[in-house]
């Protein structure tokens, strides 16, 4: 059993040795305190079947939380569309938000197992919001090992958001690459 006061996740550990030093030479910051970081990783699931079964978000729900190691918190629609079929207040997706040692395991996870579990996998777009976060969906959730694929009901996609503290997109993706996020461009 691992002793969680000594134990620091491979990403963490390597990031505080090597990927900081790197960072710091490669846009030659002055302050240590500039250096880009991960800040958090939010996990999304929205389930479009849940207007017809409510019980297809709580499945979701727990598979989300299995993925993420921690629970996952059910998101509910803000107003009524007629449209769409959709009550206010009723459940139509979950999110979890990951910082600290679960972020870098997960991150681990993404880039060294589930990412080569695709399908077709020729690297990740990159997709950059302007400020140094990056976004992914995946359209199989059951390419983490956490989901025993048996026990799916439905197939579901997810939302992966990376949100660094980096000003530009240059160095969020820099900081990515020196994780080794697969990036196909």
């Amino acid at each position: 059993m691992l002793d969680q006061a000594t134990y620091t996740p491979r990403l963490k550990a390597a990031y505080q040795s090597k990927l900081r030093a790197a960072m710091k030479e490669e846009f030659g910051y002055k302050n240590d305190m500039q250096i880009p970081r991960l800040d958090k990783i939010v996990l999304n699931m929205g389930v479009g079947e849940a207007v017809k079964d409510t019980k297809k978000v709580k499945q979701a729900s727990e598979e989300l939380g299995q993925i993420a190691g921690q629970k996952a918190v059910i998101t509910k629609a803000k107003k009524s569309i007629a449209g769409f079929r959709v009550r206010e207040e009723m459940p139509l997706g979950c999110k979890v938000t990951l910082r600290g040692d679960r972020m870098y395991e997960f991150l681990d996870r993404l880039i060294n197992v589930a990412l080569p579990r695709v399908r077709d996998f020729r690297g990740v777009k990159p997709s950059f919001d302007g400020r140094g976060n990056f976004a992914m969906g995946l359209k199989e959730h059951i390419v983490f090992t956490e989901i025993d694929f048996d026990k799916v009901d439905e197939i579901l996609g997810m939302d992966i958001i990376i949100c660094t503290t980096a000003k530009t997109d240059a160095e969020g993706k820099a900081l990515l690459k020196l994780f080794n996020m697969p990036f196909n461009a």
